[in-house]
């Protein structure tokens, strides 16, 4: 079997890709992310993950395009939705490019992540899976998420504090300073 993996980054990567090589699947890694904002967290996120897919020696398909303008425009107004327009978006571009490109399958890293809508994942996979005719390979990563946190930090990747978008980065910066300020009242 030979599928299509999304990958959101470099240490959600680890896992999965552990499994499906104990398992005996094919995998090629798909980077196609136009979610991560600012630019600079795109590049490091990319980086890292070429880093490590020069030393594994995984193939890898890198989205040239960066497609922040098209994902920014797609969820202004609608903030409170965009993790499903997110997933949605990534997952349809790596069934069609699994599908076009005769994959069997297809699957992504962020059903390793423990912070992501699981169910809301595996729902749109399975539709991606029937409007482009490709299978959804469904994989529950989230039991090796210590594993591949450990393993992460061994490696010295870059490890990001937030999913990628900036309305992510705003609510991990304000749950930051919210924990952290002090009543300062007399």
């Amino acid at each position: 079997m030979s599928i299509l993996l999304h990958v959101c980054c470099a240490p959600c990567l680890l896992y999965p890709a552990r499994i499906l090589a104990n398992e005996g699947v094919d995998f090629t890694c798909y980077f196609y992310n136009p979610n991560i904002h600012p630019f600079r967290e795109f590049r490091q996120r990319l980086e890292t993950l070429k880093q490590l897919i020069d030393q594994r020696r995984y193939p890898c398909i890198i989205e040239p395009d960066y497609g922040l303008r098209d994902f920014l425009r797609a969820v202004v107004f609608g903030e409170d939705h965009r993790c499903s327009f997110c997933y949605s978006s990534r997952l349809t571009k790596t069934a069609q490019r699994a599908a076009g490109e005769g994959f069997n399958g297809f699957s992504t890293t962020l059903l390793y992540s423990r912070f992501q809508n699981h169910t809301a994942i595996t729902n749109i996979g399975h539709h991606c899976s029937d409007e482009h005719a490709v299978p959804f390979i469904y994989h529950d990563f989230r039991v090796g998420w210590e594993e591949g946190i450990r393993e992460s930090r061994e490696l010295a990747l870059y490890r990001q504090g937030y999913c990628g978008c900036i309305f992510s980065e705003e609510e991990r910066y304000n749950k930051q300073s919210q924990n952290t300020s002090t009543d300062h009242h007399v």
